[in-house]
């Protein structure tokens, strides 16, 4: 499984020639101005929330590919009504079916607004398994116990949690949402973007590593083997 970390929330993994785009934000993000949205090819997009820091580039990824829109209910009524036909909304607790393996929604703990103000649903995270690995994307969040049920379904490969601080979960909390989900490796976003989410980046990772486990804080643009 290949990741591509576009920085902020924005990711996207490529397993068996699928390749799925998580929470586009690219063009309003100016630590990500080497990024070409225009360049981006996926066949899905997962929406965790909202907020325009996770929906910002929604409408011209899905122009220009026609990739699947998958989100929360309220968050994809609120797209269809834009013209995005190619969707599909869950809620949380469901999982589907499609081209990579599976995608369950499961819960996060924060807030959720669409970029007019609308209601934009409960916010919510992603467990994907696919064939060559499983792992949860957390969306924003802060540390909850329903993520020890994670654990009690899924062997987990690795998982993209925010670390930032301030309005999710910071870099200790994030170590034990790791325990809580049941894995060691953590790849790290939602920091760095503002000021009031910047982080000491050498101490986070210290800090993971007095606890035996991997954070990987990517370069924006970065594309890793996992």
């Amino acid at each position: 499984m290949k990741l591509t970390y576009f920085g902020h929330s924005c990711f996207q993994i490529e397993s068996e020639g699928v390749k799925v785009l998580f929470d586009p934000f690219i063009e309003g993000n100016p630590l990500a101005s080497d990024i070409k949205v225009d360049d981006i090819e996926t066949d899905f997009i997962l929406v965790s929330h909202g907020h325009g820091d996770h929906v910002s580039d929604v409408e011209k990824v899905y122009a220009q590919t026609g990739a699947q829109l998958i989100s929360t209910f309220e968050v994809v009524n609120w797209f269809q009504q834009k013209g995005i036909e190619n969707s599909h909304p869950m809620n949380h607790g469901g999982k589907i079916s499609l081209d990579f393996g599976t995608a369950k929604m499961v819960n996060a703990v924060h807030s959720s607004s669409m970029p007019d103000g609308s209601y934009g649903g409960h916010p919510a995270g992603f467990v994907i398994s696919a064939t060559e690995k499983t792992f949860y994307f957390a969306g924003d969040t802060a540390l909850h116990q329903d993520m020890k049920q994670i654990a009690d379904e899924f062997a987990l490969d690795f998982a993209v949690l925010p670390i930032g601080d301030n309005f999710t979960m910071g870099i200790d909390d994030a170590l034990k949402a790791a325990d809580y989900v049941g894995t060691n490796h953590i790849i790290g976003v939602h920091y760095d973007t503002f000021p009031v989410i910047k982080i000491n980046q050498d101490e986070a990772i210290a800090k993971a590593e007095t606890q035996n486990k991997k954070l990987q804080l990517l370069k924006i643009g970065e594309t890793i083997v996992i």
